[in-house]
């Protein structure tokens, strides 16, 4: 053959080639049809997303405009019969606009002040608003200050969150104290989860460090809406000790967080089991709390019609029960104190009731959507948060198996005991599918966020699951409703039996043979790629949906970034060292910001050793000249004491503002309060001669929520 005819022979192999690969494509894109509408509120969300990363907050009239003119160019497009090629892009992009102005006008809505760092403690008047959960050095309680000694009442912040000496008083209560006033925490690192920012959006405008014994106050009463909101805590935590007086302090106190949202009596020892068992979504009400609750009213409902023959040929069964299991969730979400979590589950949950209402398929990705979108809509500070994120992951996972099992058609006549073996073995094998797929869409999330992973989590969750679907939540809603007629204690009990063997499942799971992989922090880039390739293989439909499986790995085989050589925590109170994969703490203080810091960055903590260190009350300096000295007193150090910790260290860290540094210091690194008061905490790199910083408000950005105060007086 000529290599003419050869090179004609390629050529129409490849126009071949290039043509199958056209089509192929066509027929895919063409397969989407309506699927299209299910990416609108994937781009409102990357939308809020986008407000969120800024660097700077963005003036609000420019986002609304934005919004405005992109809607405008979508509707005028499809008024002029564009085809979708041009009116598929102007919808996407006028929902990331409008997300993104949406974001801009909830955190302009909610606006309120935030509370200074007083250097001074203070007084602090207030009605105790519900009990929340304990901290390390106290009972803690949600507050709404009436006065604050030494601000006005436009700069006082509308909610705090104070830590108590003693037993917390109940919801409604009056109180005084003497107590240090401080913002949310700050990040313990930069680029860790931004308390800050989650306490805004809650209203919650800074944390109270109670010095002495809490007091009565003398209050004038306070507004409706506030009282409203003490009244039905007050009956809620009142159920929780009602809960734990029946079923004791262990049991019960899972059983009243599960309930009521308290977690006051839950012990660390079993949040660290549940943990490490892979079972902790149990305890934070959520949507299989919700979905639980809705569904077994509404089957409990629908089944009662069914059973009475007048009611079937007079009312939609259907519909009835579907009303019951939306009035049932909304009655829960009132119990559990409505946290973030539980309202994006009542609200995901009530679009599926009214589909049902509205003979629209209660489970499909049409329903999510509508979801998603409904729940961005009121809360987009929730595409930040990790319960928002592996909530709808999951869901979207579970939809899209339900869309791509097969259906077999169904035997005219099957002997009993060969149909219960079938369904039998259906079920357990949908249990195990379900259980694997969804825990595969939020690996990325937990990686990412709480950098560890249960092994044996599908294992826990399959042993736990019938337990927790049919005996401990409906147990626990009966016991609930019927407790104020005095017939709710023998569910309780049940429900108490219940929590027991998941107990005992959580805690031989914890033990087994690495049941917890621990992992590094991907670059923040990392998640939304695994978002987008969760997403693609949920929504996309043909063969092209596994390219989504390369991106839904994105946090698992993402290049980390080099560990810093340093950290320091926020005012210099805490440091750590690297070297290899641990982590040389100086000081024990600041347990919950050094461990976040070493999860981030998966490395292994390592107690200072006693001998090496020449250390005092407030400062501790290597004996033989080391990378890192810190000063942490809130005194400033004379000349002998400063220049004892610059010959130790080649990185000097002092908590006060220093005036003037001696000329020993002229090849030293040194960090004072000025730097800390400006930029948090802080991670350093060293480099050739000198070293790299990344502080936590670099990482913040300028934000109405960026506030730092004392570290002392926040965890």
């Amino acid at each position: 053959m000529s290599v003419s005819a050869v090179l004609i022979a390629s050529g129409a192999g490849i126009h071949r080639a290039t043509a199958r690969i056209r089509d192929g494509l066509r027929s895919e894109v063409s397969a989407q049809g309506p699927r299209w509408r299910l990416w609108t509120p994937v781009a409102f969300g990357a939308g809020c997303a986008a407000y969120f990363v800024l660097g700077r907050e963005p003036p609000l009239w420019p986002l609304v405009a934005l919004a405005i003119v992109t809607g405008a160019l979508w509707s005028a497009a499809r008024r002029a019969g564009r085809s979708r090629r041009w009116t598929l892009p102007l919808l996407l992009l006028a929902c990331l606009a409008l997300g993104l102005a949406t974001a801009k006008v909830r955190s302009a809505r909610i606006a309120a002040p935030i509370a200074p760092a007083l250097s001074e403690p203070t007084v602090i008047e207030a009605w105790v608003i519900d009990v929340d959960s304990p901290g390390e050095r106290g009972a803690r309680v949600v507050i709404a200050p009436v006065r604050v000694r030494g601000l006005e009442p436009a700069a006082t912040p509308h909610r705090l969150r104070a830590t108590l000496r003693g037993e917390p008083p109940p919801p409604g209560a009056s109180v005084r104290l003497f107590a240090i006033l401080n913002p949310p925490p700050a990040p313990a690192s930069p680029g860790a989860y931004d308390f800050g920012r989650n306490a805004w959006f809650q209203g919650m405008g800074g944390v109270a460090f109670a010095l002495g014994e809490t007091r009565p106050a003398i209050l004038a009463d306070a507004p409706w809406r506030l009282r409203l909101a003490m009244a039905v805590n007050r009956i809620r935590y009142g159920l929780a000790q009602r809960i734990v007086a029946r079923l004791g302090e262990r049991n019960g106190g899972i059983a009243a967080a599960m309930t009521t949202g308290h977690e006051t009596w839950i012990r660390r020892a079993d949040l660290e089991v549940m943990r490490d068992s892979g079972l902790a979504h149990i305890l934070s009400i959520s949507g299989l709390h919700m979905a639980i609750v809705g569904g077994f009213v509404f089957f409990a409902v629908r089944f009662g019609i069914a059973a009475v023959p007048w009611l079937v040929l007079r009312m939609p069964g259907k519909k009835v029960a579907a009303w019951a299991g939306w009035i049932a969730v909304v009655a829960y979400l009132i119990i559990s104190g409505a946290p973030p979590p539980a309202e994006r589950a009542a609200i995901t949950a009530s679009v599926a009731f009214l589909a049902i209402i509205l003979d629209r398929p209660a489970i499909s990705m049409n329903a999510l959507a509508v979801a998603a979108f409904a729940v961005l809509l009121l809360q987009p500070e929730a595409i930040v948060t990790p319960g928002f994120q592996m909530s709808f992951a999951a869901t979207a996972a579970l939809v899209a198996l339900a869309e791509s099992w097969p259906r077999r058609p169904r035997e005219i006549k099957v002997p009993l005991p060969i149909l219960i073996v079938q369904r039998a073995g259906t079920w357990v094998g949908l249990a195990i599918l379900a259980s694997f797929v969804a825990g595969m869409a939020t690996g990325p999330f937990a990686m990412q966020h709480f950098n560890r992973t249960a092994v044996y989590g599908l294992l826990a969750n399959m042993i736990s699951s019938p337990i927790a679907d049919f005996i401990m939540m409906p147990m626990l809603a009966l016991g609930v409703v019927l407790q104020p007629l005095g017939l709710g204690g023998p569910f309780l009990t049940v429900a108490g039996w219940g929590i027991e063997a998941i107990m005992a499942v959580g805690a031989w799971i914890s033990t087994l043979p690495g049941a917890v992989i621990h992992t590094a922090s991907a670059p923040v880039i990392a998640l939304p790629v695994a978002f987008i390739g969760i997403l693609v293989l949920c929504l996309w439909r043909g063969r092209l949906r596994w390219l989504g499986l390369p991106l839904a790995c994105a946090v698992l085989v993402w290049p980390r970034h080099p560990t810093p050589d340093l950290w320091i925590a926020d005012a210099g109170t805490n440091a750590a060292i690297v070297t290899g994969d641990e982590a040389l703490v100086v000081r024990t203080v600041g347990a919950f910001s050094r461990d976040v810091w070493s999860g981030r960055r998966g490395l292994t903590l390592v107690e200072r050793p006693a001998e090496g260190w020449t250390c005092g009350r407030v400062h501790c300096a290597p004996e033989v000249p080391g990378p890192l000295a810190l000063w942490w007193g809130r005194s400033t150090p004379d000349v002998d004491q400063l220049a004892a910790l610059y010959q130790a260290a080649e990185v000097v860290s002092v908590r006060v503002e220093l005036t003037r540094l001696p000329e020993a210091c002229a090849d030293r690194l040194v960090l004072d309060g000025r730097d800390y008061a400006a930029g948090g905490s802080v991670e350093l790199w060293r480099t050739e001669g000198s070293w790299r910083a990344l502080w936590s408000t670099t990482a913040r950005g300028a934000r109405p929520w960026n506030r730092l105060g004392d570290p002392d007086y926040q965890e």
